[in-house]
């Protein structure tokens, strides 16, 4: 598989580099955001998008934000953290890992002294263990979620899980790399999913990319596979997980899992531990972003729909726990019934 970063330190390392994954598949640009305002947009607009990827995205961020102001006075300057903090973490509500890596960079701010150059330097760290880590659980989940693809499986997928959400080798393919690596015939069915066409756009380029067979499917095109005894299991990343296990994904997940749940078929969500909220103790209680009328009635360029017409555009929707067979994470196989009590996240040295 040739390597996918879709986020990084810039060469000279005083940029977040992305991929931007607005011009995919047609075009391959890396843009180096500089300015929080470059920051702010890429997440707003997914040049930057999924869950673990605007989490480590978020946090170089405000390195890269708070690097020109290092003269500051001390407590000015510390204000400026909490600042750029609060700007980037509300970019978008849904996903638990950009609040989660904000609150880790400012604990970092909060350990240092009151140095402002020595803060951006701990911050620096900080954000590069946020994106180490992301990395080595990445590696996690696939060797987690292996068992789960035996040879010859047909996966079904929803939006786009892989290496360009994270900083890594993706969560919900993560398995499928492992599996393809080790010699495992594995054929991938993609929905499109609308209305961004993360499916068709990203998850076959990325999958194409490293030589897995990908077949794109429109939405609603998934159950009747089902039925055809085409599907084997389904898998999908995450951008939230309730505390009893219900999951926040990209909208039309709910669909994929009723209708993998009425058709006698595995339905498995792979994330991140950082992913996970016992904070939120159910689904009902996920904050579900709205996104613009625009991305369903011209998202790509000729209007689908009147402009007169009102347009309800959640970019998410939540699939119970009881329509989840089991949930991968760095941690291990998580099977229900499901309580994610509140625990200590890992910290960098035991990552490492």
């Amino acid at each position: 598989m040739q390597t996918i970063r879709a986020v990084d330190w810039s060469s000279d390392g005083v940029a977040v580099r992305i991929i931007d994954q607005r011009r995919l598949p047609g075009e391959f640009v890396e843009r180096d955001l500089a300015t929080l305002d470059e920051i702010c947009d890429a997440i707003r607009t997914l040049a930057v998008r999924g869950a673990p990827a605007i989490g480590v995205a978020g946090a170089m961020g405000m390195v890269v934000a708070l690097s020109a102001f290092t003269d500051e006075p001390p407590a000015r300057f510390r204000e400026r953290v909490r600042s750029v903090g609060a700007t980037i973490r509300a970019t978008r509500p849904t996903a638990v890992n950009l609040p989660w890596a904000i609150d880790r960079m400012l604990r970092a701010a909060a350990a240092s002294t009151n140095s402002p150059h020595v803060i951006v330097d701990a911050l620096r760290a900080e954000a590069t263990s946020i994106r180490d880590e992301d990395r080595a659980m990445c590696e996690r989940i696939g060797m987690n979620g292996l068992p789960l693809l035996p040879d010859g499986a047909r996966v079904l997928t929803h939006c786009n899980a892989g290496a360009l959400a994270t900083a890594g080798i993706g969560t919900a393919l993560a398995p499928v790399y492992l599996a393809a690596a080790a010699g495992r015939r594995i054929e991938v069915f993609a929905d499109e999913t609308r209305p961004l066409l993360q499916g068709s756009r990203l998850t076959s380029w990325e999958l194409t990319r490293a030589g897995i067979p990908v077949t794109v499917i429109a939405d609603n095109m998934a159950a009747s596979l089902m039925r055809a005894g085409r599907i084997d299991l389904c898998i999908v990343g995450a951008d939230r997980i309730a505390r009893n296990g219900d999951v926040a994904n990209k909208v039309g997940t709910y669909g994929v899992a009723v209708a993998a749940h009425h058709h006698g078929i595995p339905f498995y969500v792979a994330a991140p531990w950082s992913t996970f909220d016992p904070a939120t103790p159910h689904g009902g209680a996920i904050e579900i972003e709205q996104r613009n009328a625009d991305e369903i009635r011209c998202g790509f360029g000729p209007l689908t729909a009147t402009p007169e017409a009102a347009v309800y555009n959640p970019a998410f929707d939540v699939t119970p726990s009881a329509l989840i067979t089991a949930i991968v994470s760095d941690r291990g196989v998580h099977r229900p019934p499901y309580d994610f009590a509140p625990t200590p996240l890992p910290t960098a040295a035991a990552v490492a």
